[in-house]
């Protein structure tokens, strides 16, 4: 058993670069897209949400608030979309090679997290120009992310199971993408919604993690779960990422076998 699992780490390592160096390989600039995609993006929102639209009017250090919720939601789409197709993408992998199906897919993950954690140091550098003193509320980052990373990672398995089978899936998902990137304060601040509708937008875990990490790393004023839902339904966000987590892990099990077959 001991000799499975590290025989099931080495896999995962190797699958892990070789994600990593196979998605810049043809690249000019190579790793550094991971890092001027990200920031591209914040430019341009930047640029639009503080001098056109000054959405960003009366927020404590928006370039940090700004990039912090573009990064992790990159994260969240990176993560989910690969992960979607990768056992269709490693077909010929797991035809001639016996290792555990969810290998593919946590390694996919794993890659995209990579890119976070270079973003990441993107965003504190930011802050730092920004004038944020560092502190000990940073290191509350890493939480998040495991949160982030679980529901990203549920998600994955379920739809890299139904993607076998189910083709569209992931036109499907990138719908639902592009109306959560609406749904999930990222380009807004959330003090320009009517209170009475905050706790709905809470219910999306993507809007929770996202606050959360405002609040330890940008501003202390940043509109989180806990300041805005004062019952039972603090805990929604929480449950449906353990519903997704547990139910994407359990589907896939169930599908395992039959991926080599039906790829």
């Amino acid at each position: 058993m001991k000799y499975l699992h590290s025989r099931n780490r080495a896999i995962l390592r190797e699958m892990v670069i070789t994600d990593f160096k196979v998605r810049y390989q043809n690249s000019v600039l190579g790793y550094m897209w991971s890092l001027l995609k990200p920031l591209f993006l914040f430019a341009i929102l930047y640029i639009v949400f503080t001098y056109i639209i000054p959405l960003g009017k009366g927020i404590d250090h928006y370039p940090v608030y700004l990039l912090t919720g573009i990064i992790f939601w990159n994260f969240f789409v990176e993560s989910t979309m690969i992960g979607s197709s990768s056992i269709v993408a490693r077909g010929d992998l797991i035809r001639k090679i016996s290792i555990p199906r969810y290998l593919v897919v946590l390694s996919s993950s794993l890659s995209a997290l990579i890119n976070l954690s270079l973003s990441l140091v993107v965003v504190f550098i930011f802050a730092l120009f920004n004038g944020i003193m560092p502190s000990f509320s940073w290191f509350l980052i890493i939480p998040i992310i495991v949160e982030l990373f679980v529901f990203a990672l549920g998600i994955s398995f379920l739809l890299s199971a139904m993607y076998v089978k189910f083709r569209d899936i992931t036109y499907i998902w990138e719908i639902f993408l592009q109306a959560g990137f609406y749904a999930t304060p990222i380009i807004y601040p959330l003090m320009n919604i009517s209170e009475r509708y905050r706790g709905w937008l809470f219910m999306n875990p993507m809007a929770q993690i996202i606050q959360d990490a405002r609040y330890v790393v940008a501003t202390n004023t940043s509109i989180t779960l806990w300041s805005t839902v004062h019952s039972i339904a603090i805990i929604a966000p929480f449950i449906i990422i353990a519903l997704f987590a547990i139910g994407g892990g359990l589907y896939f099990k169930s599908r395992s076998k039959y991926f080599a077959e039906d790829i």
